[in-house]
């Protein structure tokens, strides 16, 4: 059979070829700017998929956190007596549940988000980081949600806001650094350990009792207390009741903790590009 030519010429080389990435663990800031599409396209995706064909559809990021503090609110506030800081119980309890509840979702759900978008990424190719990262960035619309009952409890027991309540939105931020450092590392350990989704609603849970969630900062010994700072939630928990209540910062309790976070965040990122080579042949 004669050999074809000219513009019918089959190539002996492929025109483009693909290869897996340098090993490296930095992060690509640039193509992730790139594909910021695809990240708003991934968390809307996410926010749809997790109220469809739901009963209560929205409502449910509202009964979450409420009904929690109710039932917190009777056992410790009323039958244990645990102190609150000279703040309502139910308020002073929504106010650590709202930023905790946000955190505790969205490192449950972006643990899980590798293995529920395994088609996606065995078959395309984009920054893998996008998708736990969207699992977070859904979550603060039912933080947003939740919020508004806790402006309409600080209005019922006559709380104002201050100049103090600015400092909101780095704690949000912070909270999200957080969030997303622990969702990032455990989404990647998920893949390759498939156990890991069994363990961590056990570990969160246990995280929860070790928040300054139920009980204020104080109400631990001294002794001890140095031990629950270094806890990165506490001083975000802290910080949330200490801008809705005007009351002092602990700021060294806050430094420590977006230290923690940043901290966490590197780590988490740099161990997810490791493993990041292996998804696709594992997942």
């Amino acid at each position: 059979m004669p050999e074809a030519s000219g513009d019918h010429a089959i190539e002996s080389t492929p025109i483009i070829t693909i290869v897996a990435g340098r090993r490296s663990a930095g992060l690509d800031l640039y193509e992730l700017w790139v594909h910021r599409d695809l990240f708003y396209f991934l968390m809307w995706r996410d926010v749809k998929v997790r109220y469809k064909q739901t009963l209560l559809g929205a409502s449910w990021a509202i009964l979450q956190p409420l009904l929690t503090m109710l039932l917190f609110t009777v056992i410790f506030g009323r039958l244990a007596k645990v102190p609150s800081d000279g703040i309502p119980y139910p308020i002073f309890a929504y106010a650590g549940l709202l930023p905790w509840t946000f955190f505790s979702n969205a490192v449950t759900i972006s643990s899980n988000s590798m293995l529920g978008n395994a088609a996606i990424i065995t078959k395309v190719y984009f920054p893998r980081m996008m998708i736990p990262a969207a699992a977070v960035g859904a979550g603060l619309v039912d933080f947003a949600i939740a919020g508004l009952i806790l402006v309409a409890m600080m209005a019922w027991y006559r709380f104002g806001l201050s100049i103090a309540a600015l400092m909101l939105v780095p704690l949000v931020i912070l909270t999200v650094i957080l969030a997303l450092a622990v969702g990032t590392w455990t989404s990647g350990l998920n893949v390759k350990y498939r156990d890991v989704r069994y363990a961590l609603p056990f570990f969160i849970q246990l995280w929860m009792y070790a928040s300054p969630v139920i009980y204020p900062t104080n109400f631990v010994p001294a002794q001890w207390r140095w031990l629950l700072v270094l806890n990165p939630l506490t001083g975000v928990i802290e910080g949330y009741r200490s801008a809705l209540f005007n009351r002092p910062f602990e700021w060294q309790h806050l430094a420590v903790s977006a230290a923690i976070s940043v901290v966490m965040l590197v780590y988490g990122t740099y161990s997810f590009k490791q493993m990041e080579r292996e998804f696709a042949d594992i997942i």
